[in-house]
């Protein structure tokens, strides 16, 4: 064993140093169900496929893939996230490390990201590290594919630190022990590093624990009654039927969904955990919000999975009042540290909004799983102001310091990041740190979506991309420098043919809306329109459905223009959100502005904005990695994700204002 260890040791050491993103591509391993075959109509263009050459999303990206990945592997290793699996297995000696029953996660979510990262290139040390950390995880696991660490290592006292959960059997305490939430990030992680790799040595020790999972849960004699406290076994079980065509994951998946709130099956959790009525009844999001936002993601692959109109018309309620009455400015979700939880309508107080940086993730993917259903644009409005704005907040501009929560105000005293008025450089809970890590890599495949006929550019970023359709091949060549200015170059040519239709997205924000439904909304209109150019000529448009639709006819061999109008907006909320009544928001494009301490002489809390004032935008290169700010008179705004990456100190974005 201590040549395993010193193998994950020397891996560490290499990729830290040599962690090269070579332009070297491999082929994915082919899923036994093909595309068509999920449920959804649209599905999105493979990271594999499109390559990133962006100023604003590449950096963000490499920087976790240089840095964040070994980092987070590095902090694993300090507190024994490894050395659990080895103690579990009886390769070491010694009492369960770390003092969260979801820790095992951690390493399963450090897996993902950075076999994310070889689906868009090669890297042979990454590769070599990840077989490693595979080899460790297999050592934890029991001979039937059970796998929870803390408990294999003590059962009769499983974790002196966890005093939530009880002792004895398994699956006794599901409410808080996170066996299945455990189970649910490693299926994830399982499914992508086969697609990543074609290796089986992952998903093999998933499917043996998905496949206890089967034999233990459900409605038939002898097996168990229950649901999961934290809700993610749900879409791993179902991105494992997609890889497989099993049906008993994808029926277990139903099952876990279609029991909440069933009090003959089990003792309810109550709504903390979206446990106090049936799913296809709730219609208001409650409760912990990253549990809320999983478990809707999860619905919403069963509506598209098996036609489910009850679970559909569900899901769209609970978005609904959502994004219409509990969500922030910047995209955030979950107003209260009380439960980490979603608040009351219209609640969204901002020194100590909570908003936290896995429930923007799992946000984000709870409306591509809608927008691929329903093509319906106003998802990707959400997910736009989500990763611009709440989401990339989460990571320092060095790739080393986290937020827990994304608060909207710090008055600098206020220790709302787990104990600290600024970033941490790790959580004794990492699940926000490693989440970011499992999701930023897999970003550029948010950028394209298709159908059979249509190709969809929801993103707008610098790239390059190969989009195969049923009888074509689109090759794609974006340049921006969005979100800095509005202006976007497309190149597009198919090989076979002009039969398809190209749709670019029309921002919300370039339209007038801030977020559909009008929780915000703009208190000065855009002067310009959205214009589009074709090889220089500009173009009629007809965006009834948010897109531009153009043919593949008229626009291939082509260059596509499209001049989106970037101007300061200020925005002000419904007159029900108390918090922000009298005050207003800055925004430039789909970026969220906040006015930090650091910037202004003055004390923030003494500005007031008005229809009057005149607002400058310069980009500031050598500012916070080169960055657009917003200047009026005496004070200066900065985009809200780069916030606190100079010290602690005052920042506010809800401004008073003189404007009614």
């Amino acid at each position: 064993m201590k040549r395993v260890i010193l193998t994950v040791v020397l891996a560490i050491f290499l990729f830290s140093f040599l962690s090269c993103q070579q332009d070297v591509k491999k082929e994915p391993a082919e899923s036994t169900t093909s595309e068509s075959t999920i449920g959804y109509e649209i599905t999105p263009v493979n990271i594999q496929n499109v390559k990133l050459t962006d100023d604003f999303w590449l950096p963000i990206i490499k920087r976790v893939q240089d840095k964040t990945i070994a980092y987070a592997i590095q902090k694993c290793k300090e507190e024994g996230r490894f050395d659990n699996f080895l103690i579990a297995g009886g390769k070491m000696k010694g009492k369960v490390r770390g003092v969260m029953p979801f820790d095992d996660s951690d390493v399963y979510k450090v897996i993902e990201g950075a076999s994310n990262s070889l689906i868009s290139s090669s890297n042979p040390p990454l590769e070599k590290l990840l077989d490693s950390l595979i080899g460790i995880v297999e050592i934890g696991q029991e001979p039937d594919g059970y796998l929870t660490t803390w408990r294999t290592i003590n059962p009769a006292e499983p974790s002196a630190e966890w005093v939530a959960v009880k002792e004895g059997k398994r699956w006794e305490s599901l409410a808080a022990s996170h066996e299945l939430y455990n189970a649910g990030h490693m299926y994830e992680a399982a499914v992508v590093h086969y697609k990543a790799t074609g290796k089986q040595n992952f998903l093999d020790i998933a499917l043996k624990n998905a496949d206890l999972m089967v034999v233990t849960f459900g409605d038939e004699e002898g097996k168990i009654k229950a649901v999961p406290g934290h809700q993610i076994i749900e879409t791993g079980l179902i991105k494992l039927y997609e890889v497989t065509g099993k049906d008993a994951y994808l029926d277990l998946a139903k099952y876990f969904l279609d029991n909440r709130g069933n009090p003959d099956n089990h003792e309810l959790f109550g709504e903390y955990s979206q446990d106090h009525v049936p799913v296809e009844q709730q219609n208001e999001v409650v409760g912990h919000a990253v549990r809320a936002v999983y478990m809707y993601a999860a619905m919403t692959d069963i509506a598209a999975l098996k036609n489910d109109t009850a679970y559909h018309k569900a899901i769209e309620n609970l978005w609904v009042n959502m994004v219409e009455k509990k969500m922030y400015i910047t995209g955030g979700i979950g107003a209260t540290h009380e439960n980490e939880a979603f608040g009351e309508n219209y609640e969204l107080p901002n020194l100590t909004a909570y908003n936290e940086t896995c429930a923007a993730i799992g946000d984000v993917y709870w409306n591509q799983r809608l927008f691929n259903m329903t093509g319906d644009v106003k998802y990707f409005d959400v997910i736009e102001r989500t990763l611009y704005n709440g989401l990339i907040s989460g990571l320092s501009l060095n790739g080393t310091e986290f937020f827990y929560p994304n608060p909207l105000e710090s008055d600098g005293k206020y220790q709302f990041n787990q104990g600290a008025v600024t970033r941490k450089t790790w959580f004794d809970c990492s699940c926000c740190p490693t989440n970011v890590v499992r999701f930023i890599p897999a970003l550029p495949g948010l950028i394209y979506a298709k159908n059979d006929h249509d190709v969809y550019v929801n993103l707008y970023a610098s790239n390059d991309a190969i989009i195969d359709l049923p009888n074509n091949k689109i090759n794609i060549t974006q340049r921006t420098a969005y979100p800095w200015n509005g202006n976007v170059s497309v190149d597009i040519n198919a090989v076979k043919g002009t039969d398809y239709n190209l749709k670019l997205r029309i921002p919300g924000w370039a339209h007038d809306e801030v977020l559909p439904g009008g929780l915000y909304n703009y208190v000065n209109a855009v002067s310009e329109k959205v214009e589009v150019y074709i090889d220089g000529e500009k173009e009629i448009i007809n965006s009834l459905d948010g897109y531009i639709t153009l043919s593949g006819e008229k626009v291939n061999g082509k260059n596509i223009g499209l001049k989106f109008p970037m101007e300061v907006r200020m925005v002000e909320t419904s007159d029900k959100v108390v918090e922000n009544q009298g005050k207003v928001a800055l925004e430039y494009g789909p970026l969220v502005y906040a006015v930090e301490e650091i910037d202004n002489k003055r004390d923030i809390n003494e500005f007031s904005l008005s229809q009057s004032n005149d607002f400058e935008v310069q980009m500031e290169d050598e500012l916070l990695e080169g960055v657009n700010t917003i200047a009026s008179g005496d004070f200066k705004a900065i985009p809200y994700y780069a916030w606190s990456n100079r010290g602690p100190g005052k920042m506010k974005v809800w401004l008073n204002s003189s404007l009614k």
